[in-house]
């Protein structure tokens, strides 16, 4: 069994007359320990792709399994919980809260499942990471760079069986942008599953596999 399964995933809006189909009719099987990158051109349907197998979106049709679980038969708050525990999900633009500090940042989805602190836990990310001297510091007071690592680090902190990233080198400068694809090849070979979408051509054959996807539809796998 695969971990992931996806089968005949769609997702349609309605434009006035119109059905505009953002994903059409998806299949794919991802193993355990796959490295994938989603690519394609903007507007090709990736980051929607995503967000279904992340169950952030619903789909019009189709399933998502992770370990033979249907999450599209989930209920919110089973959906929630998968989320939190199995899952962790690194957005292009951070999503950090501003009035927290990284070390608070990097808690919460601890303190969503009302979850003790694991200190050393916690400092064992930090120091992955390389944000034991940020701790402290609010997001307003880091580069682009760190944030992201923030973002990874909190994506980490519940150790899930899969990442997620939405263009996660997106807003960073060359420099950055390789050594945050370092971190996720270095998650990848502790056995991470890591599903990416990136437009980058180089990044994209950083990864065991290549989904290049074109108005909704699997191009290339």
């Amino acid at each position: 069994m695969s971990q992931i399964e996806i089968k005949n995933l769609t997702k349609k809006f309605i434009q006035g007359s119109n059905e505009i189909y953002a994903v059409n009719n998806v299949s794919i099987q991802i193993e355990k320990g796959e490295m994938v990158a989603i690519t394609g051109q903007s507007g090709s349907g990736k980051t929607t792709l995503l967000n279904l197998i992340g169950g952030i979106e619903t789909p019009t049709s189709g399933s998502v399994s992770f370990d033979g679980i249907n999450i599209c038969e989930l209920d919110n708050g089973e959906l929630s919980k998968l989320r939190r525990t199995k899952i962790g999900y690194v957005f292009q633009d951070f999503n950090l809260i501003p009035i927290l500090t990284v070390e608070e940042n990097i808690q919460m989805p601890w303190l969503l499942n009302s979850q003790k602190v694991d200190k050393e836990r916690l400092r064992e990310i930090e120091h992955f990471l390389g944000l034991e001297e940020r701790a402290h510091h609010l997001p307003s007071e880091l580069s682009g760079g760190q944030r992201q690592r923030v973002a990874i680090a909190r994506a980490l902190i519940n150790r899930p069986d899969i990442i997620l990233a939405d263009e996660p080198t997106g807003n960073l400068d060359r420099q950055m942008a390789d050594e945050i694809m370092e971190y996720f090849i270095r998650l990848n070979k502790e056995n991470i599953t890591v599903i990416l979408v990136t437009h980058e051509e180089r990044y994209a054959e950083m990864c065991s596999r290549k989904i290049v996807i074109s108005d909704g539809r699997i191009l290339k796998d």
